[in-house]
């Protein structure tokens, strides 16, 4: 049975499920950097080919074949499917790119970005209020962002293009009446054929960096369908489990870990620029997390009361 999307205000346990995402997705860009040697398409591709047979294999334990060849053959559903899949797709390639050319910063600028993305989208299309405090976070970020046009145009392409795109693709997620791992099933399948295209290119391109041409490369490659398939569905089943704002808050998780694996494991350059960008994006947090806090103990008072 498809799961009904939370209430804007309810949690519904799914905090555990964002901070299990949340944790693998800040700790990925180590694993990426192993196979940085293989091309950031041929890495998209073999992440979906490798992801679709362990959603097989979780859906045929948890009984949900039915529910995944109903989607398919639901028009309306599907359509919306094929566009979150074409969000996520874009997702992973520009993340999976500023690892390898070593802008794990702008991707985790990105990432920071995305809640307060969340606020917008779920103020715009969910009903969900936007308030005092979270609308002078969401002008205090556009400040930040707008110093990264003058000192690191550069690379806020990538910032930005990670924060809508998931963004997005959550607000898609939550609205869509399908289970979690049936979507997620559904939006490999729909990639699975040019998926399959671009791998079989490189293999008989055979430049000797990726899938076939060195056993660890190999595993390593296959072993991305558990580093794809796995924080996604987390996050799925978190995405209809609370509210966007919440989502949001949990989020800042991953990009911390980033930063800070940006920092002090990469040793990338912090541009002026990007650190003052930082240190307003930091302070949005700061006034949105005492907003989300000011808000649960509120929550919780009434139902005390």
């Amino acid at each position: 049975m498809a799961q009904t999307p939370a209430p804007a205000g309810s949690n519904e346990g799914g905090l555990p499920y964002a901070i299990a995402a949340y944790g693998i997705w800040g700790f990925v860009p180590l694993f990426f950097k192993l196979i940085a040697s293989v091309p950031p398409v041929e890495v998209l591709a073999q992440r979906i080919i490798w992801s679709l047979p362990l959603c097989f294999v979780i859906m045929l334990f948890r009984r949900q074949i039915g529910e995944y060849l109903a989607v398919l053959k639901d028009w309306r559903t599907l359509r919306l499917l094929l566009a979150s899949a074409l969000l996520i797709a874009v997702n992973w390639l520009v993340y999976i790119y500023s690892i390898f050319t070593d802008h794990v910063l702008a991707a985790s600028l990105g990432y920071y970005l995305n809640p307060l993305v969340n606020v917008m989208l779920g103020m715009i299309f969910l009903g969900e209020r936007l308030s005092k405090l979270q609308l002078l976070a969401v002008v205090i970020a556009g400040i930040g962002v707008t110093i990264l046009l003058a000192g690191a145009l550069d690379t806020l392409w990538i910032s930005l293009t990670l924060a809508f795109s998931f963004g997005i693709y959550g607000l898609i997620r939550k609205v869509v009446p399908v289970g979690s791992l049936p979507g997620l099933a559904v939006e490999t399948t729909v990639l699975l054929v040019p998926s399959i295209v671009i791998s079989a290119w490189y293999l008989l391109a055979a430049d000797g960096r990726g899938f076939g041409s060195d056993g660890t490369v190999s595993l390593l490659l296959m072993a991305g369908g558990v580093v794809t398939a796995v924080p996604l569905l987390l996050f799925a089943t978190a995405a209809r489990r609370m509210s966007y704002a919440a989502l949001g808050f949990v989020q800042f998780l991953a990009p911390t870990l980033q930063f800070l694996l940006s920092l002090f494991v990469f040793h990338e350059p912090l541009k002026p620029a990007q650190l003052a960008c930082f240190v307003l994006i930091w302070a949005s947090i700061a006034v949105f997390s005492f907003d989300m806090l000011r808000k649960m103990r509120a929550e919780r008072m009434i139902e005390v009361a």
